[in-house]
This record gives structure tokens, C-alpha cells and sequence, in this order.
């Protein structure tokens, strides 16, 4: 169930909101000092690409301290823009009970989107 979701994902938007993401980072990956942001966007991207079958778990690493300010610069710079449109597509699909799947796919899109630093992308093996 988890192949069709992603699939149906890809035809209706996932796959170009990904490449989006992959581009951006590509594009900040070009400069030194995005690197780590890129390294966000690129996980974004890798989310948009198979969100179902994915968690985004906060992690316990050590860089707690650098974690704030890199997220309130992501919020300034783009992460606030982010969080808007998965909520507002979130939103959109939300009203028909055929989107409810994929609404909650963009609110988890819009969680790690928010503050993308601290936070970890982990997918469920497929089992047949």
C-alpha cells in the first residue's frame, strides 16, 4: 500500500516538489557556507520524493546549542514559506476524505520543513 501512496505521490506533485528541493539544495550545496542547509533540503527532498512509509524523529545529537540559530535562519530564509504550502496543500486535501493520506503526508512535511535542524527521516522496510 505503501508503493501505490508513493506512486500516486509521484503523478500528482511529489515528483517535482522533490526535484524542487533537490535543486535548491544542489544550488546551496555550491556555496560553502550552505552546505549545511543543503544537507536539510536534500533530506526535505528525499521525504517529498517517498513520504509514505516515513517518520521524522527529533534526535539526541550533540550539537544542541548550534541547532537553534540554524533553525531560526532556516525559518527566516524559506522554512516559514515551506511550512505555509504543505500546510496549505495539507489543508486543501484534507477536505475530501480521498486526500486525507496525502494531507497528513504534507503535515509531515510541514514538521520537519519548520525546523528541518535536529530532526531525522527514518523509512519502514517493506515487507511482502
Amino acid at each position: 500500500m505503501k508503493i501505490l501512496g508513493n506512486l500516486i505521490w509521484w503523478l500528482f506533485g511529489g515528483l517535482e516538489a522533490a526535484l524542487g528541493y533537490f535543486t535548491a539544495s544542489l544550488a546551496l550545496a555550491i556555496t560553502i557556507i550552505g552546505i549545511p542547509v543543503a544537507l536539510q533540503t536534500w533530506k526535505i527532498g528525499l521525504l517529498c520524493l517517498w513520504p509514505f512509509g516515513a517518520t521524522v524523529k527529533s534526535t539526541k545529537s550533540p550539537t544542541g546549542c548550534v541547532r537553534i540559530p540554524l533553525n531560526i535562519i532556516w525559518l527566516l530564509f524559506g522554512g516559514l514559506y515551506a511550512w505555509l504550502m504543505h500546510v496549505f496543500f495539507g489543508l486543501l486535501l484534507f477536505i475530501t476524505i480521498i486526500g486525507i493520506p496525502f494531507a497528513k503526508q504534507h503535515f509531515k512535511m510541514a514538521e520537519l520543513s519548520l525546523a528541518p535542524f535536529g530532526k531525522d527521516v527514518t523509512w519502514q522496510k517493506q515487507t511482502a
